[in-house]
């Protein structure tokens, strides 16, 4: 835990206070905090958090109770700090009121119309309650609960973020009047379709297939068979089969483990008949679905005639039976699921297309479904839908069979299904329960053009020039040194030095600072296949980052990689963007610790996102001429590569960003920050441009879940309802 600094206990400012500090932007968005005893409640401590600004200033206007007995900061995670570094004043009414205002405004300028909506924060809550819209928009710009849940639990936090269980209360409870309007659409319906739910005994007994058993017959969709299949031969006849599954399905069996694999061959034969109605569905004993799961499955395989597959969301449910551990996940991404079993049991899939891939083995029966899910998702293209909703509770605990999603079975499966797709890589195992897919570059690997933009800064340039030519092993690259109006000695000194070198190129751009323009200009001078935009200000540390984003960008309709980045103390800078949370665009993950898994491990694997940042982006050249680069009239500074990424997954490609290429991001080094009155309105300006031309995808990122905050990018639960559920339609 760092260090906490005791600021006073005698003399403490009561009332509102002005809590200002300097610390630099080394410790931009770094997680601090001011920590409350009272005479009231010597036994509590409240928690108020203080965001640092990415320059590294704090300012933050508070309200103390007049029974103030210690005052304490806690400082971030790392460096020194001493307690004159923070100051703690009263301040009057004029002041606080212009701070308060200045703060509520700009956020109101940053978030769109329908997160100003959402949120309650209106021009008109500003006039009759400015602390409270001040607060409002306080919290929108905290970003910290990866970085201090481990350690919140023992104090009461001033800007609460929803908990797990007063989201379940409020958006995931089914109340007599949702029952009433399920019954009422289900007879509707015009087409039914039905559901084979193969559960697997697994060793947990008679019980754990009880408990899932008894969520069937509760299901409010009623056209299913379940057939529990004893794959490994855990139970004998003392098992009571039909009485376990009386009334589970409207048709139910159980298969001992001699019959299962005349059964399933039996099975995977009735499927063959291109009934399109007919769904399958693996289960492990113990898992349970929600009274509405098959139900709202039925929904969308009748509103998606041509889906493959349908998935949702999941939790969790302890040995006390509550629900915890919530997997909120992306929409459809294949790269995600290479890497990791995101999807998880959650899934139906059309029996004709389960037939068609091969069918379930007894295997799948044994391990869960991932085989058969890259099987299906190998011919399923674009057919794959995802419903953010909690339809599948997983058992945990000790009662959950480790042989189910076995680590070992997956990545060997995975290995046989890149065989299958003619693929060369090699599968590595790296945290527990995800993998590496390392694609071997052809003999031939194409010619990647690093274009690096820069104006004087030699220091920067020479380190990133250094790290690229002494630790890249990729074998075929140039690099394009595009000087903007350099004017220092040194630099001009530094270009006529590299330039002699074979494969670097130094390009004069000699007009006015155009990020998109200086960029388009350099890739229209570029040899390769390949393009690279490459900072000035970043430095290589992993030897391997280029053939790992080539090899990434060699793979079917892949059109972006990008890196993973980090500040120079390793804190992490970039492991992916979303559009929409934060209210235009903003990287994940910002700020948290280098060996940190993030949000369901999504900091480590590799997986699709919507935008990578242009500090370190692969691209084909090809599609970069075609889409005319970056967009050089409207984002001549930011958000170019948010845009350009936009652009190349509308053309139908798709954007991978990977965390196995790693490289040091000096961020805003030599260009500073958007903090002069100039640079606040080109970059507001940017921002209008942004939601003008992509009003729709900023209201629904696919690879950030609906469920999650859309106020603030930090994988934190939406405190307000942004799913459609079928039955209020």
């Amino acid at each position: 835990m760092p260090p906490e600094l005791k600021l006073g206990t005698g003399n403490i400012p009561s009332g509102w206070v002005l809590v200002e500090s300097r610390i630099g932007p080394r410790y931009g968005r770094c997680f601090s905090s001011l920590r409350v005893r009272r005479r009231s409640s010597p036994g509590e401590v409240e928690e108020i958090p203080l965001s640092i600004m990415p320059d590294g200033r704090l300012v933050e206007i508070l309200e103390l109770p007049d029974d103030v007995s210690e005052l304490t900061w806690r400082t971030p995670d790392h460096g020194q700090f001493d307690a004159s570094q923070l100051s703690v004043r009263r301040v009057g009414l004029a002041e606080r009121v212009v701070r308060m205002a200045i703060r509520v405004v700009r956020t109101h300028l940053r978030l769109s119309r329908d997160h100003r909506r959402e949120g309650g924060l209106t021009i008109w809550r500003s006039v009759y309650d400015l602390p409270g819209a001040y607060r409002m928009a306080t919290a929108f710009r905290f970003r910290y609960p990866l970085l201090s849940h481990r350690d919140a639990g023992a104090f009461r936090v001033r800007y609460p973020l929803l908990n797990y269980p007063d989201w379940i209360a409020r958006f995931d409870t089914l109340r007599d009047g949702d029952i009433s309007a399920i019954r009422a659409h289900i007879a509707r319906f015009a087409a039914r379709p039905r559901f084979h739910l193969l559960l697997t005994a697994g060793t947990g007994g008679p019980e754990a297939i009880d408990r899932t058993l008894a969520s069937l017959r509760g299901q409010l969709y009623r056209n299913f068979t379940c057939t529990v299949l004893d794959v490994a031969g855990a139970h004998d006849t003392s098992f009571n089969a039909d009485a376990g599954l009386k009334d589970a399905g409207t048709d139910s069996r159980f298969v001992a483990q001699p019959g299962v694999a005349g059964w399933l061959a039996s099975f995977n034969a009735s499927l063959a008949g291109e009934r399109a109605e007919e769904w399958v569905m693996l289960l492990h004993a113990g898992d349970n679905l929600p009274a509405h799961a098959l139900y709202w499955f039925a929904c969308e395989a009748q509103a998606r005639p041509g889906a493959a597959i349908v998935y949702s969301d999941d939790d969790t449910i302890d040995a006390e039976g509550s629900r915890t551990q919530p997997r909120f996940k992306p929409d459809w991404s294949p790269t995600h699921l290479h890497s990791t079993h995101y999807v998880g049991a959650a899934a139906v899939l059309r029996g004709s297309k389960v037939a068609k891939a091969g069918g379930v083995t007894a295997n799948c029966c044994r391990h869960g479904n991932y085989d058969l899910l890259l099987r299906v998702a190998g011919g399923a293209g674009k057919k794959i839908v995802h419903v953010p909703a909690i339809l599948h509770h997983r058992e945990g605990g000790s009662r959950a069979a480790s042989a189910w999603e076995n680590p070992q079975w997956c990545a060997a499966v995975l290995s046989a299904h890149l065989a299958r797709s003619g693929g060369a890589a090699e599968v590595e195992q790296t945290a527990p329960g995800c993998r590496r897919v390392r694609y071997r570059l052809p003999d031939a690997p194409p010619l990647v053009s690093i274009i690096v933009p820069t104006r004087d800064a030699v220091a920067l340039l020479r380190q990133c020039v250094y790290s690229v030519l002494e630790r890249t092993t990729y074998p075929r690259y140039e690099i394009l040194v595009v000087d903007n109006q350099s004017a220092a000695p040194e630099t001009l000194a530094y270009f006529g030095k590299i330039a002699a070198l074979p494969n670097v190129r130094v390009l004069r751009y000699d007009h006015p600072f155009n990020y998109s323009k200086i960029n388009n200009f350099a890739a229209r001078e570029a040899r390769g296949e390949v393009l690279c935009l490459l900072n000035n200000d970043i430095e290589v540390i992993s030897p391997d980052w280029l053939n790992e984003m080539t090899g990434h960008l060699l793979q079917k309709q892949a059109g972006i990689v990008g890196a993973k980045l980090f500040y120079p103390d390793s804190r992490v800078q970039h492991a992916g963007t979303v559009v929409g949370p934060g209210g235009c665009a903003d990287h994940v993950h910002t700020s948290v610790a280098r060996d940190e898994p993030g949000y369901c491990n999504r900091t480590g694997v590799a997986q699709e996102f919507s935008a990578v940042t242009g500090a370190c982006l692969l691209t084909w050249k090809h599609l970069y001429e075609r889409l005319d680069g970056l967009n050089e009239a409207e984002l001549t500074i930011a958000f170019n590569d948010v845009d350009y990424c936009l652009r190349v997954q509308e053309a139908g490609y798709r954007v991978i960003f990977t965390p196995h290429a790693e490289l040091v991001h000096h961020e805003s080094a030599t260009r500073g920050w958007d903090n002069s009155l100039f640079k606040r309105l080109r970059s507001n300006r940017e921002v209008r441009d942004m939601r003008a031309n992509w009003t729709q995808r900023l209201k629904h990122d696919p690879y950030y879940n609906l469920n999650l905050s859309y106020w603030r990018p930090d994988f934190s639960l939406s405190e307000t309802p942004r799913v459609k559920k079928p039955w209020s339609q």
